[in-house]
């Protein structure tokens, strides 16, 4: 038993998936199942029932994950602790950016990482908002950019790279201008809405609760670019964020209803318990200096 193959195990348990676990580590679908059936037989244990759900943890299984986190935390202890001892910001850093986070704060990031701490190793994890607060607070992250207008609780430290508006658009022409905006009509229209717990998710949630009206039909879809693209299309209506917006209607694509929010906020969040470290350091600087 090893580090990687905890490591597989516990990111099987967070996303429920052998694909999505993949793509959180950065490995291919089989190397994923080898490693969790290499442990199993090295632990004489079944640790999943595979389900048409996908993979949920057995009793076994649960009990092993309480004791795995608590391994690769001590193993990621180790390392900070030798970092320390060499005077040296190197090491691993998982951080992850929200899909729909607008800007190019993880790039800026990126690369001033690369020219001022070439020894620390990046690994970049794409994720939604909700999955990106629940990896730092869990330990399976390291940081994240999220997406969010509410207040985030004191466990996390907090950094703004951004704030931007966001906006209800209909395809070019579905709706007359200079018109009030018709509810029970715009709800027989087909809504294409991102997963409930995002941010977009949970501005549309007030629409609906404001009007007292629920649509009829919904496209659940998590990525801006194709909201775009279906709204374009005349698949139906959505958010959008200001630069896109804006984009779209100086493009003829959509038109603009309404705006929905006006402070959304991009956020940099690490945990705070782990502010000492050195890397989390190196990188909070970057970024309040930007």
């Amino acid at each position: 038993m090893d580090f990687h193959q905890l490591r597989t195990f516990s990111a099987v348990a967070d996303t429920g998936s052998i694909t999505r676990a993949a793509e959180k580590l950065n490995l291919s679908q089989p190397a994923v199942s080898a490693q969790i059936k290499a442990l199993e037989e090295i632990l004489a244990l079944t640790l999943f029932e595979r389900t048409t759900r996908g993979m949920e943890l057995t009793t076994e299984g649960r009990a092993i994950l309480n004791a795995s986190q608590k391994a690769l935390q001590a193993h990621a202890a180790v390392i900070r602790e030798a970092v320390q001892m060499r005077g040296t910001v190197a090491g691993p850093f998982r951080l992850a950016g929200a899909a729909n986070a607008p800007g190019d704060g993880v790039g800026a990031l990126m690369i001033a990482l690369a020219e001022h701490y070439p020894q620390v190793d990046v690994n970049l994890i794409h994720a939604t908002s909700p999955e990106v607060l629940t990896g730092v607070r869990a330990g399976d992250l390291d940081a994240g950019f999220c997406v969010t207008s509410e207040d985030l609780e004191a466990d996390l430290v907090t950094i703004e790279t951004a704030r931007f508006g966001t906006y209800l658009a209909a395809p070019a022409g579905l709706v007359p201008k200079g018109q009030a905006l018709d509810w029970h009509s715009l709800v027989r229209q087909v809504w294409i809405v991102p997963n409930s717990g995002t941010c977009c998710g949970l501005a549309i949630e007030k629409l609906f609760c404001a009007h007292n009206l629920r649509p009829k039909q919904t496209i659940q879809i998590d990525r801006e670019s194709v909201t775009r693209t279906l709204i374009a299309g005349g698949v139906g209506i959505g958010l959008l964020h200001a630069d896109t917006a804006r984009a779209a209607v100086d493009a003829g694509e959509v038109d603009i209803l309404m705006e929905v929010e006006k402070a959304v906020r991009v956020l940099f969040v690490h945990a705070a318990d782990r502010s000492a470290d050195p890397v989390l350091r190196a990188v909070t600087s970057i970024l309040r200096k930007g």
